[in-house]
């Protein structure tokens, strides 16, 4: 039976304890470029601020490939203050308001203060409903007593907010914390390297991290375009959908890596997905069929230039976007062993016959 190693959990709990909404993605960015330094990686960035890595023999004759996830998160920035301390927020991706009230959180100023605190909940006593709540009617109380104080304590508009999540172990297999989407993929990265260290790879193998995923996948865009890759995998935490224990679960924890046919801003290259397929059923690893709503980075990376050969390395967890995010360690394994190999399999050769069959068809 595979099992999460020691290295990936030290990884998520480092990353998923990283405060990054969209737009201020400095602590994972920083996080991992020492990290690829250690690592004596060459470091590159965009002009929006995604990192990439690579090593520093470049062989200008061999494909590339870029393996990336995104570094933000969901969360808010302050909107306003109020007179008597509180402050009102402008949410920054897709987050559920139903369920904030009450919510702990995490203010970071732009010194770097962080500041803990809650959203202001009404209590049932009034007789009302959270039920039909708008971002408007949250107030984030961090304990200041007025704006004056607020304001000395250097907090200010557009200061960062995440709610607080701290990182566990539950049962067996299964992890709890904040952010796994998509600390999931920046820690995979992490493996990656670490699994291909030594190896003699027939491509140049870029891996790095995206900005602003949540809100339009525009990191994505632009890093894509500085790299102009021959292949691009896309590592990221897509929504489970196993709640009522159906068997036939659209995303289940324990079941794999998802086969992403299908979401909002891709139809998969089959050519690619029958690659991953084979490499999944050579390793003996778990895999599960899955489609989405939403979409991922592969959306804009896709429409590079003349068009990129794109796959998802996905998994799935229970409750994305909220700071109660639940991964199972056995996905997680599976999908590091599978990437390192997925990975090892590519070449100018394995490379060309993708191309032709992505466009002509199999003979």
């Amino acid at each position: 039976m595979i099992k999460i190693n020691r290295n990936s959990v030290k990884y998520l709990k480092e990353l998923t304890s990283l405060d990054a909404i969209s737009g201020r993605e400095d602590e994972v960015r920083n996080f991992l470029k020492n990290a690829y330094l250690d690592r004596d990686l060459v470091v590159e960035y965009d002009e929006l601020g995604s990192i990439v890595a690579h090593k520093k023999e470049i062989d200008e004759t061999l494909p590339k490939v870029l393996v990336i996830a995104h570094m933000d998160e969901v969360g808010f920035v302050v909107k306003q203050i109020f007179p008597n301390g509180l402050i009102g927020v402008n949410v920054v991706g897709g987050i559920t308001l139903s369920r904030l009230p009450s919510s702990r959180l995490i203010l970071t100023t732009k010194n770097n203060k962080k500041y803990y605190g809650s959203i202001s909940a009404l209590a049932p006593h009034f007789g009302e409903s959270n039920k039909d709540i708008k971002s408007s009617d949250l107030t984030f109380d961090f304990g200041f007593a007025s704006e004056k104080e607020t304001l000395k304590a250097g907090v200010n508009v557009n200061d960062m907010i995440v709610e607080e999540g701290n990182f566990k172990k539950i049962g067996k297999n299964r992890y709890l914390a904040k952010a796994f989407d998509n600390r999931y993929g920046c820690a995979l990265g992490l493996d990656l390297l670490d699994a291909l260290k030594d190896e003699k790879l027939n491509v140049n193998l870029y891996v790095g991290a995206t900005v602003q995923e949540e809100v339009g996948c525009r990191g994505a865009i632009t890093l894509s375009h500085m790299i102009k890759p021959d292949v691009c995998i896309i590592l990221d935490c897509s929504p489970a959908n196993d709640y009522d224990g159906n068997k036939n679960a659209n995303g289940k924890l324990g079941a794999g890596v998802l086969i992403r046919y299908l979401d909002r801003g891709v139809i998969a290259n089959k050519v690619l997905l029958d690659l991953q397929i084979d490499t999944m059923e050579q390793l003996k690893l778990p895999y599960q069929y899955f489609q989405s709503a939403g979409t991922t980075d592969g959306s804009k990376v896709q429409l590079a230039y003349d068009g990129v050969l794109l796959l998802s390395h996905c998994l799935c967890a229970r409750n994305i976007h909220s700071p109660s995010s639940i991964i199972d360690g056995r996905d997680y394994e599976a999908a590091r062993i599978s990437l390192v190999e997925l990975v090892k399999k590519f070449d100018k050769d394995l490379i060309l016959k993708l191309r032709k069959e992505t466009i002509y068809g199999r003979d």
